[in-house]
């Protein structure tokens, strides 16, 4: 069954919804705002909240979603990602292929390192990034509180730009970076 990535825009307001409604407690910690408040949602439909977002599509339904948040100021050069795949999407690619669309956004922005905060004991999600040329950088311990209150180390890999461009370059794949 095929993917479709598409810029999260006002026509996808009630499939966005209903995803986020069958997602876990756990997998809401990586959204980070407060979804059931109807505002937030709809804030990042009409860009009154910060980032951009793509949603992968599959029937009509919304399976995955990345938000790619450029930060301010002295790291006006860093972007997160924050991504959710539905629990019965995961394991086929759904967060590959989001994860490669916001870092090739970001690479088309100039941003020159990309970060992603993920649960340490995470290791699916810590192995897919680090098949995409992230590498740990920080382990934050007792640093999350998930919503049933317990504490859990935080692991923050790192995507550097430089890195990539250079690679790409000896592999003569410069335009696949933009």
């Amino acid at each position: 069954m095929s993917t479709d990535i598409r810029a999260l825009e006002a026509s996808l307001l009630a499939p966005v919804q209903a995803f986020l409604e069958e997602l876990t407690a756990p997998d809401l910690t990586f959204v980070k705002e407060d979804v059931s408040d109807p505002r937030v949602v709809q804030g990042w439909i009409d860009g009154s909240v910060r980032g951009q977002r793509w949603v992968a599509m599959q029937q009509g339904a919304v399976i995955g979603l990345v938000t790619l948040l450029r930060q301010v100021q002295w790291s006006s050069h860093v972007a997160d990602i924050r991504l959710v795949v539905s629990p019965r999407a995961r394991g086929h690619g759904v967060g590959t292929a989001l994860a490669r669309h916001a870092v090739r956004a970001a690479l088309g922005q100039d941003l020159r390192k990309i970060v992603v905060e993920i649960v340490a004991v995470d290791e699916a999600s810590v192995a897919m990034f680090e098949r995409l040329g992230f590498q740990p950088e920080a382990l934050l311990v007792d640093h999350i509180r998930d919503r049933d209150g317990e504490l859990r180390d935080l692991l923050m890999l790192a995507f550097h730009a430089a890195d990539a461009r250079s690679l790409a370059e000896t592999l003569g794949l410069e335009e696949a970076l933009g």
